[in-house]
């Protein structure tokens, strides 16, 4: 088959790495691509925010498949011009990505079938905002409506923050995303992310990770995209799993049915668990990054015909084969991300790096400039690694990162500490 992957993160460079190893892949481009990706896949210059032009790249290079990787796409109907050429494609449609770009329709949805999640208000006006943000008292949640690159969400752990927060997303930091603002209660526990294929009818949960969204070790500073993430995440039980499933997934998925908006993808369901009881964070409707490098790394090849099988609709004969093993992945981001950083810094000490069915270095933010790569991104690489235990996937993952010389980056030093 001649496949597609739309995209240029560390997320499409590892959904390319697992794509690459099926046998049913005889051509694989990425567009547009990055550093990484070049090496393994043809890279397209195309504009994938364009429905037309998506159509009419993968008609004139026969693609027989379309994996949508950023949620950005999704959220302007790329996936509903692709079904409507008839190219078979993976994604949600525009309709159902509304899971992901609009936080006030995911809270109706919820309220519609009962699902545990915070509680919440929804405002369009700053003063409305913060009235209700006086009312409430701190800590509070403040959430820019739409899609923000991962970067709309405040933790106010005091009044004055959170009042701060509302005056700069009403005041354009977060663009178009800030026009209407989510104000949440501050919810505890530990947080989690679960992964579940959907095929407008089926379901089929295909794994669970951990991610690290603060910049700094000890979950310490801003929110990030995510500093590293590992895989599996103990604290999502059989029972989590099942309770997540029937009194979440599930009753959403059905709803989002009964409105006429299927959902056909992949549902990426953020969580707070505590005491056994897991509540809902948000959702996403593509693949986490960096959570997106552990799965594929434990997934490897299969990962393909899981996600061909949720865009024919067959997930009710698909089955996951997961291994008994560990995965983490460790971000390399430029000095000064999530805040101004640097671009076009030399990468060095990528040559002796190892890659392999246990080790792989996925690329994020790179671009190859006069024979070497260079940062051109907040979060730049991944370094990711696979192992019988977590403690072992970490000391591989930390060991390609020594080998790294990069001094205008920085990581974190403790990812997987919560589950070590």
């Amino acid at each position: 088959m001649n496949i597609l992957i739309l995209g240029s993160g560390g997320r499409e460079h590892a959904l390319a790495w697992a794509v690459k190893q099926n046998p049913k892949c005889d051509r694989l481009i990425v567009a547009p691509g990055n550093a990484g990706i070049s090496q393994i896949a043809e890279c397209a210059d195309i504009d994938i925010m364009d429905g037309g032009a998506v159509v009419e790249f993968a008609t004139g290079n026969a693609v027989d498949f379309v994996i949508i990787g950023p949620e950005a796409p999704l959220a302007v109907g790329v996936a509903d011009r692709l079904r409507s050429a008839g190219i078979l494609c993976f994604g949600p449609s525009q309709a159902a990505a509304q899971l992901e770009a609009s936080k006030a329709f995911t809270k109706e949805i919820c309220g519609a079938v009962n699902a545990p999640t915070a509680a919440y208000g929804h405002f369009t006006d700053a003063d409305a905002a913060k009235d209700y943000v006086r009312e409430q008292g701190a800590p509070i949640v403040v959430k820019a409506d739409g899609l923000a690159a991962g970067k709309g969400v405040i933790m106010a752990m005091d009044v004055d923050t959170a009042l701060a927060s509302i005056d700069d997303m009403f005041g354009g930091d977060f663009g178009e995303a800030g026009a209407e603002v989510v104000i949440e209660e501050f919810m505890e526990g530990e947080e989690a992310s679960f992964f579940v294929l959907c095929d407008g009818e089926n379901l089929l949960p295909i794994g669970t990770a951990q991610d690290h969204k603060r910049v700094y070790d000890g979950d310490e500073g801003p929110n990030t995209g995510g500093m590293g993430a590992y895989s599996p995440a103990p604290v999502m039980t059989d029972a989590v799993i099942a309770k997540t499933m029937d009194e979440i997934v599930t009753p959403t998925m059905a709803e989002m049915a009964r409105r006429g908006m299927p959902f056909q993808g992949v549902l990426f369901v953020g969580l707070m668990i505590k005491d056994g009881q897991p509540r809902l964070v948000e959702y996403n409707v593509r693949f986490g990054d960096p959570e997106c490098q552990v799965l594929m790394m434990r997934l490897g090849a299969q990962a393909f015909d899981l996600l061909q099988a949720a865009a024919e609709g067959r997930l009710d004969q698909a089955q996951v084969n997961w291994a008994d093993d560990h995965a983490l992945t460790v971000v390399l981001a430029a000095n000064g991300y999530p805040d101004a950083y640097e671009k076009g810094s030399v990468i060095g000490g990528l040559e002796g790096l190892p890659e392999d069915s246990t080790h792989m270095l996925f690329h994020a933010g790179t671009a190859e400039k006069d024979g070497q790569i260079v940062g051109i991104g907040g979060r730049v690489l991944a370094a990711t690694a696979r192992g019988a235990t977590l403690a072992e996937a970490q000391a591989q993952a930390y060991a390609m990162v020594d080998m790294i010389d990069w001094p205008q980056g920085f990581y974190r030093r403790d990812i997987g500490w919560r589950a070590l």
